[in-house]
């Protein structure tokens, strides 16, 4: 019955399976919605989160998913800006999961400042002195960015883009989307590196705390490498899950293998700064402390199995994996190092966000353990859901991919 709404020579299922596929996906979406109403009504009272983490999951899964969405900043500054042409392929699927990852980022930190009336603060009464004022302006940037860079996908759609100044409005954005994708690089760029600074400058927080560059600890510059290390990749994923529900080819392995090639080059980069500034901190700032590096773990939730999983299974295992071309070129083994590589970022987040929290630092302190709740599991399944929903409506109405007719013929 929306026959009439599907890109050109193209297939896609009944709307009743369509329907039924986004009725299971909203009820998940409303049961986080409700639980973020719960929030708002009530305030992070009624979360696992207390005076002791101030951060937690949503934090955690704030800073994942805008790691994740590097793809997007990354593959546009490439395909724009470096004239990477074969890149045309996938650069709608990187600024819509972008989208979706920046999206939904701000709508969790509307949560996590627990009174969500008061979210203008950071814009008009801004605290100068901290690394987050950029990143708020910087991160509200860049989405705006990122929905001027979606506008022109959404009027090409069939039926919208035979209005002839939809049509004319698209082609003269599609035409200067290189000054976008520069300022979306720019911006993304700095607030990537301020997210990790933020951390880097705790300097009560030994495990966080580095020295640096200036005014810029190295956890600056290995936030914004270990971004473009994986987002590609993220994005190679995204694709191949797509193709998996849809049973369609929607981007040649070319692409894919060429994405890996990219991600592989910058995560390797990254994690041999990772291991250098791991080693620095571990035997010349701790020590000049009077503290161990045994001190930074406990028991197995704060184990020093996270740092060698983040570091060796998933750091200089993919890394290998991706910048070699007979293991790259291998379809099993390139989404393998794709995963491993994911979730080696994510957990860098996590021991960065929580057990730089947890450790102790008072001689009166002990570990802290911090268990979320459901409303915080349910309100980041919310966001996982929601990017589901935006996903599913933009691969069934909009041209995302506009090879996909000629790869299935």
């Amino acid at each position: 019955m929306d026959r009439a709404l599907f890109p050109d020579g193209v297939e896609r299922c009944s709307f009743g399976k369509f329907a039924l596929w986004m009725g299971f996906i909203t009820a998940f979406f409303l049961f986080g919605l409700y639980a973020m109403l719960l929030i708002f009504a009530k305030g992070i009272v009624v979360t696992g989160l207390d005076n002791y983490f101030g951060f937690g999951l949503w934090i955690t899964f704030d800073l994942a998913v805008i790691a994740l969405g590097a793809g997007a900043f990354f593959t546009g500054f490439l395909k724009y800006i470096l004239k990477i042409d074969q890149l045309k392929n996938i650069i709608n699927l990187t600024v819509i999961v972008g989208f979706i990852c920046y999206s939904g980022a701000m709508l969790v930190l509307t949560m996590d400042i627990g009174q969500p009336i008061r979210a203008w603060f950071g814009y008009w009464h801004p605290n100068v002195h901290s690394m987050l004022t950029e990143v708020i302006f910087c991160i509200t940037c860049y989405c705006l960015v990122l929905v001027i860079e979606y506008v022109p996908l959404i009027l090409e759609q069939k039926q919208l883009n035979k209005i002839p100044f939809l049509h004319h409005l698209a082609h003269n954005m599609h035409v200067n989307m290189a000054l976008f994708a520069g300022i979306g690089a720019f911006l993304s760029t700095f607030h990537q590196g301020s997210l990790g600074g933020m951390y880097g400058v705790l300097i009560g927080r030994p495990y966080a705390f580095r020295e640096g560059f200036f005014i810029w600890p190295w956890t600056f510059f290995l936030f914004v490498l270990s971004a473009v290390g994986c987002g590609p990749v993220f994005t190679v994923l995204c694709c191949t899950f797509m193709e998996k529900i849809t049973g369609r080819k929607l981007v040649d392995f070319k692409t894919k293998a060429l994405m890996g090639k990219i991600a592989g080059t910058m995560l390797t980069v990254y994690i041999f700064f990772k291991i250098l500034d791991t080693w620095a901190w571990a035997n010349n700032y701790l020590p000049s402390i009077g503290m161990t590096f045994d001190q930074m773990f406990y028991g197995v939730i704060y184990g020093k199995w996270l740092m060698f999983t983040e570091i060796i299974l998933c750091g200089v295992v993919p890394a290998i994996m991706l910048i070699t071309p007979s293991i790259r070129n291998n379809p099993t083994l390139l989404y393998t190092a794709a995963i491993l590589d994911c979730i080696g970022v994510t957990i860098n987040r996590y021991v960065f966000t929580v057990q730089s929290i947890a450790m102790p630092i008072m001689p009166f302190d002990s570990w802290q353990f911090y268990y979320p709740n459901w409303a915080e599991w349910a309100t980041s399944g919310m966001i996982v859901a929601y990017g589901f929903l935006v996903m599913s409506l933009s691969y069934r109405y909009l041209p995302v991919f506009p090879q996909e007719r000629a790869l299935n013929k």
